[in-house]
């Protein structure tokens, strides 16, 4: 299928082949009929793009600030590879769509295959043939309402939702500036709602369409006097409310709004405009001030728009997705006319001609640019398989011949590079959730194939070894599934979330050794790997009394929402990322957790999750002592990880991998390191195992301790009590 992209780095734009999405969980499969091009919003995000990396900064200083603290944390060579990563990739565009459906994950009852529906969101409804969209984000379109007006459902709820924030009744005056696309919106559904509409822009042709669709008035700033129309059509009080829908590096628009206010109106802002707000005559005129965030309540909240749980209409009237119906069915009834905004159409293929217009490169008036896809589509969804224990196939496959399964920023940018970099390894299919993303790992490092079905990976007779970089919530079931293929697998920590995942894991395994396959499993636990952490176990040896290890790791906030705390995507951080250091700790001492006492830091603090300032203690099988210090409120200028090492009159202190001080007799030696956290040596050991026709690379013994520690601390907080092993 085709979808609209824009390469991050060069900001260059393309049109690209990718594979069709698969239904999953909580989601609507959609083929799209048509989708709306929000030319502010999007010519931001393209110019953004296409601007050197120097304007980038002084432009975005919340991020610059951002990467120098991750600098501080995680030191320069890692961040710079997280960073480039990241630019070096594709990006969609788009977010108001209308299609229909083709496939719905059995979860979701109320929407079935063939409703024809509108779709919302920045992260799902893109410019492209098929789309992958949240329940919460997908409104159903009346019978009288075509898939072309259907498809202005985001851009016009934006606007809606900014008319909600002014709860203007009937006779009021509403000032609307800024007669784009955005602004047409606005005057048609105040006009609707029985408000006296007087527009502003700057541009005659808006100015003429507003006067043209039922505007009381729109005029020229700078041409017409718009205080005296203003205060003409009020009777001298000025307008009840302001709406600024303008997209502007200028200040005029909030200069003028305050002009134009009544005593007590209010002033409510939608568009991207700055708001130097002047004291007088807002503080004379004590004007209300809002600002109107996107669709409704619903936006940015992780619950409603990927969970799917919706607010109750009795507590939120109106939520982002009764909104989308809400203009639905004014455009049913005739109230809003979108017909008269759209002034170009592009079928897919054309699209780039759409942002030739935007960007200057064409001189013609615009202001609805709507692209249109076909409707006949080879669009057939497939399952994704599900996780089985049954006895796995005989082995084929080449070893060296690998499938990739998550193609994310950390395995574009920490992992595939050094498979790409052996000559012997073949890289065939690279899988993953969104179609872009594995069209462009496959454009970047050569696969032979983009998917977004994992069946492909497992079912390719070729491919004897599977790397897994998916959300952690997928690792345990990717594991079973390859050794159950007959293939070698490579996962990502965690390698499971919870104890009946990890016995499905161990079931795996056992069939697996069993049949004869003896395939090799890793979980990237890449801190082993590390230089200067070899160097440090090596300072030990040969060791004879036990030691103590005491990891300190200042992680870094993570907000309550972000995935990694979700129960079934990230298992939280205890599970999904203190596992690297408690098997740091293993490969230290040589020695397995046998005991588990843990404490969290305890804080009223609603935005912070408790798990995520702990101290977990181990007592280790050869009598070692184990700590793992593990914060999130720590200052970023610390260094991210430091551990220290004491036994038999040793010590050694290694920060962030960028430093290791080894102190024995009264004498202290230090080396350097760069901060190398063993990404590539993990890579390339595994490999190597491979090659050599090993069975283990980190005994499967000492992965499955790991995990079950990880556990046994979340059992430890939750029961405030030590926990055996």
């Amino acid at each position: 299928m085709k979808q609209v992209a824009q390469n991050k780095k060069t900001g260059e734009m393309s049109i690209e082949e990718v594979p069709v999405p698969n239904v999953q969980s909580g989601l609507v499969l959609v083929k799209n009929r048509a989708s709306v091009i929000s030319a502010g919003t999007e010519k931001t995000t393209i110019d953004n793009r296409k601007s050197s990396f120097i304007e980038r900064a002084k432009s975005q200083p919340d991020d610059v600030k951002k990467v120098i603290d991750e600098v501080k944390r995680a030191g320069l060579l890692a961040t710079y590879k997280r960073v480039m990563s990241k630019l070096d990739s594709l990006a969609p565009l788009g977010y108001s769509s209308a299609g229909d459906v083709i496939a719905v994950d059995p979860s979701i009852d109320d929407i079935e295959i063939g409703d024809r529906v509108a779709c919302a969101g920045a992260a799902y409804a893109y410019h492209s043939d098929v789309i992958l969209v949240p329940r919460n984000l997908v409104a159903r379109i009346p019978e009288d309402v075509s898939y072309e007006t259907a498809a202005y459902s985001t851009v016009a709820t934006i606007a809606l939702q900014g008319i909600r924030q002014a709860e203007p009744t009937l006779g009021e005056t509403v000032v609307v500036i800024g007669l784009g696309l955005l602004g047409q919106l606005t005057a048609q559904m105040l006009q609707a709602n029985g408000c006296n509409v007087v527009g502003v822009d700057l541009d005659r042709t808006v100015i003429d369409l507003a006067n043209n669709t039922g505007a009381a008035m729109a005029l020229h700033p700078h041409d017409d006097d718009v205080l005296g129309a203003v205060m003409g059509i009020t009777r001298g009080h000025g307008a009840d409310s302001v709406i600024v829908t303008a997209g502007t590096k200028s200040n005029d628009p909030i200069i003028l709004a305050g002009n134009l206010i009544r005593e007590r109106g209010k002033v409510i802002i939608v568009g991207a405009t700055p708001m130097d707000i002047p004291r007088s005559p807002f503080y004379q005129k004590e004007v209300d001030i809002r600002i109107s965030r996107s669709y409704g309540p619903g936006r940015y909240n992780s619950v409603y728009e990927e969970k799917g749980h919706d607010f109750p209409i009795g507590y939120v009237r109106w939520t982002e997705n009764r909104n989308m119906q809400a203009f639905l069915n004014l455009a049913a009834s005739g109230k809003v006319d979108t017909d008269v905004l759209t002034t170009h159409r592009f079928p897919v293929d054309d699209a780039l001609k759409a942002y030739e217009l935007i960007e200057g490169e064409k001189t013609e008036p615009y202001i609805g640019l709507v692209i249109t896809y076909d409707e006949a589509l080879d669009t057939e969804a497939k399952p994704e398989p599900a996780a089985e224990t049954s006895a796995p196939a005989e082995k084929k496959g080449d070893p060296l011949t690998v499938g990739f399964i998550g193609a994310g920023s950390f395995a574009s940018g920490f992992l595939v590079p050094h498979l790409h970099d052996m000559s012997d390894v073949t890289l065939d299919i690279v899988c993953n959730r969104t179609g872009l993303t594995a069209s462009d790992m496959r454009n970047k490092f050569g696969f032979r194939k983009s998917s977004t079905d994992t069946a492909e990976v497992y079912g390719e007779a070729g491919i004897g070894t599977v790397f897994v970089g998916t959300r952690h919530g997928d690792h345990a079931e990717n594991v079973v599934n390859a050794l159950n293929s007959g293939k070698n697998v490579f996962v990502e920590k965690p390698l499971a979330l919870n104890e009946e995942e990890l016995a499905q894991v161990e079931a795996a395994i056992k069939a697996n050794r069993e049949s004869g396959l003896n395939n090799v499993m890793m979980v990237g636990f890449n801190r082993r790997f590390a230089p200067l952490v070899k160097e440090m176990r090596a300072f030990f040896q040969p060791r004879h009394q036990p030691v103590i290890v005491h990891y300190y790791v200042n992680a870094g906030y993570l907000p309550k929402d972000h995935w990694t705390h979700d129960p079934k995507d990230g298992g939280g951080r205890i599970i999904g990322e203190v596992c690297h250091f408690i098997d740091t700790i293993q490969y230290l001492t040589g020695e397995t957790p046998v005991r588990i006492s843990a404490e969290n830091m305890f804080t009223d603090n609603e935005q912070v999750v408790n798990h995520d300032n702990v101290n977990i203690h181990f007592r280790l099988s050869g009598g070692s002592l184990g700590i793992v210090s593990y914060v999130c409120n720590g200052d970023s200028s610390i260094p991210k990880e430091r551990i220290t090492m004491s036994s038999a009159n040793r010590t050694a202190v290694m920060d962030n991998f960028e430093s290791l001080i080894l102190a024995r007799d009264g004498k202290q030696s230090s080396k350097k390191g760069t901060g190398d956290k063993g990404h590539k040596n993990e890579v390339q050991a595994f490999m190597q195992a491979i090659r050599d026709g090993k069975s283990e690379l980190i005994s499967i013994e000492s992965m499955l301790a790991t995990t079950r520690a990880t556990f046994a601390a979340v059992k430890s907080l939750q029961d405030k009590q030590t926990v055996a092993l």
